[in-house]
Formats: structure tokens, sequence, C-alpha cells
């Protein structure tokens, strides 16, 4: 028997629907849309879409079911999800359930039977909102419950998402080959890990809270800041934690939040998209070569280029609203980009941030900065 429920957004929007997965519990949190075309499963895994329900525009999902050992992390990280179809029916030889099974063995809540495309350009108009989605209440109390909700602006989510402790993802800490890579995990993507693993780095991930002292006196040869949810703004201790690194020398590699933290921490300031960049299909210009490349993106702040010093160069762009993508020190071996080059779940174009990093840490580039 199907069971009727309802997204609810704070502008008022109630679409109907009917609930799967964990049609007993309830979703609440920031409403976004994904255009990706695949990748389910990487997307309701990632850690950066903590407090987020996640609207899919492609009108099919779960048709090549759950395959445990490609998540981006050990458990549903999306609050929720909006699809207008879920396929019970999956056909994939690794796939192990499908995907309302997963969401009901994880404990969360989808919706589908919904008019996606309505919520999206509802969204894209109107910008991102709260929302609930729940078979428990009637709309209009979980409209009036959306409207309770934190706002996205000054929250930090990494405490929720981050390591609890220290562990070696490649190499055994006894190891000396290979050269070390520590990853300051706001939220952490394994195909970050992955890559790095696969280029013969070391890799130590490290909770976020992790004194940046602490940091520095594991000698490593590179550091990476990780990917997270939230607004980076709130994120003080981090923003902190990432100006004594640069002090360090050690090259330093931004991903998505590590890109907007770094910007702040070299004097820049950040800003909320109207409904942030979330897809596997986003144009990106590389300012240095003129390619650009198809990226994956799953962020809801982006960093004012205008607010960062001289010293600072604009590497990359967003075709499709000229935000900023990606920068590097001119002097010091410091780089990060806004969108995802671990590209899980695709497309491949900017897989060779990683070989440009990885080269930096071999040739053991440590620069005092002054």
């Amino acid at each position: 028997m199907r069971v009727r429920a309802y997204l609810a957004l704070e502008n008022g929007a109630v679409f109907p629907g009917f609930a799967f997965g964990a049609v007993e519990r309830e979703a609440a949190g920031e409403v976004v849309f994904n255009t990706a075309m695949t990748g389910y499963e990487e997307i309701v895994t990632d850690p950066s879409y903590c407090g987020q329900i996640v609207t899919f525009t492609y009108p099919h999902i779960g048709n090549y079911g759950i395959t445990l050992e490609d998540g981006e992390s050990d458990r549903v990280q999306v609050e929720g999800i909006v699809v207008h179809e879920c396929s019970r029916i999956y056909s994939n030889w690794r796939a192990r359930m499908g995907l309302a099974e997963y969401l009901a063995q994880q404990g969360v809540i989808g919706i589908e039977g919904v008019d996606t495309r309505m919520v999206v350009r509802m969204i894209r108009d109107r910008g991102a909102m709260r929302g609930v989605i729940s078979a428990l209440a009637p709309p209009e109390e979980l409209v009036e419950r959306a409207r309770q909700l934190p706002l996205m602006e000054g929250l930090d989510l990494t405490d929720r998402v981050t390591t609890a402790a220290p562990y070696w993802w490649s190499a055994p800490a006894e190891s000396t080959a290979g050269p070390l890579v520590v990853v300051v995990d706001y939220g952490v993507k394994r195909s970050i890990l992955r890559h790095l693993a696969q280029r013969g780095c070391r890799v130590r991930v490290l909770p976020a809270r992790t004194p940046a002292e602490e940091i520095v006196a594991m000698e490593p040869d590179g550091i990476v800041l990780s990917n997270g949810p939230g607004d980076p703004a709130a994120i003080g201790y981090a923003v902190e934690q990432v100006r004594t690194l640069l002090k360090s020398g050690v090259p330093i590699l931004g991903i998505c939040l590590g890109h907007q933290l770094l910007g702040l921490a070299l004097g820049g300031r950040t800003y909320k998209l109207k409904f942030g960049h979330h897809g596997a299909n986003h144009p990106v210009r590389n300012l240095r070569t003129g390619a650009v490349e198809i990226t994956s993106q799953n962020h809801g702040f982006a960093v004012d280029p205008a607010t960062l010093p001289p010293e600072v160069e604009i590497t990359h762009i967003n075709l499709n609203d000229g935000t900023l993508e990606g920068m590097r020190h001119r002097e010091f071996p410091i780089m990060a980009v806004q969108y995802h080059p671990e590209a899980a779940p695709g497309p491949h174009d900017a897989h060779t941030l990683f070989d440009e990093f990885v080269a930096w840490v071999r040739a053991g580039e440590v620069v005092e900065l002054s």
C-alpha cells in the first residue's frame, strides 16, 4: 500500500507524492536540486549534502540499485530525496539492494510521484528554500515547520560529518614509502582519498578540529583541505587553522569547502549562491590553458574574486554564471578548486588536478611564507 506524503516548502508550496524508504521518518533541511543523470549512490552519501534535501532532475532514479563500495561515505548523508519515480527493479551485477531498501535501512525518507520539474523551476526562480518531507502531518503544519528551520547561512555542519578519530586511508602508520599527504576532513568524499592513494601517496585523514600545529608537526609532504557542508564563514576555527597551515609552506590543495576556507584565510569573502551548483555537467574554463572542463559540483557558497588579494591568481571560472571555480597563489604551492576534481560520479575531465598537486608534493616544494 502506497503511503501519501508531502514536500512542503517555506514559501507555502506543497507537493503531494508517496513516501518510500523510511516512510515513518521525516526529513527537514534546505531543498536543492541536482542535474546529474547518473550517480545517485555517490550523491546521497556525499557529506557535503548534510543538512539538505536533494531533488533529482532526472525523472527515473534507482535503476542500477545500490553498490555499497561506490558510496562516498559509510552512510546516507542527505536529509531526504525527492524524485519523480523511484525504480523498485534494478539491474547491475554489483548491486546488493535497491534504493528504497537502502534508504529504509539508513532511516532516510524519500518522496516520489512529485512534479520535480515544478520544484526545480521554483527553486531556480526563488532560490534554495527550507523544506520538510513527511507522511505524518498535514501540509499546513509542514509549511510552518519549514519556516522554523535554521537558514544555511551561518550554519556550521562540519562536526556532523568529520571523522571522530584519525585514520589511514592507505599505507599503515609504519610505512615510509611514498609522500605523506594529510587530509583535513571537513566532510571528505572517499573518491578524493582514492585518487591520492592511486598516485602513490600515504593518506592520513584527520578530524576537522585537529590543531594546525599538530598537523605541521606530522611533517606532511602535502595537505588537502576537503569538501564539506555548511557556510564556510561560520567555521571560524577552520579559517584560523588554514591561516596557520599557510605559514608552513607545505603544498596545499583545497577542494570545494576547502577552496572557500582558503579564500577566507587569504583575505577574501564568501557569499551564498541563489540555488547553488549541484550536478555532473557544469562547464568550467581553465584560464591557464583555455580548455573547458565538464565538472561535478556540489556547493551553495562561493568565493568573491573581487575580494582576493593580488597575489592570488584566478585559474578557473564557471561558464554558466561566471563565478570563481579555481585559484592558486602566484608564489607559493597553494591551489584550490570549487568543483570536485575526483568527479564522483563523473565526468573525468578534471582528474589531472591531482597529478599537478602530487607533482608538487613529490618535488618537496616547501617554501617559507613571510
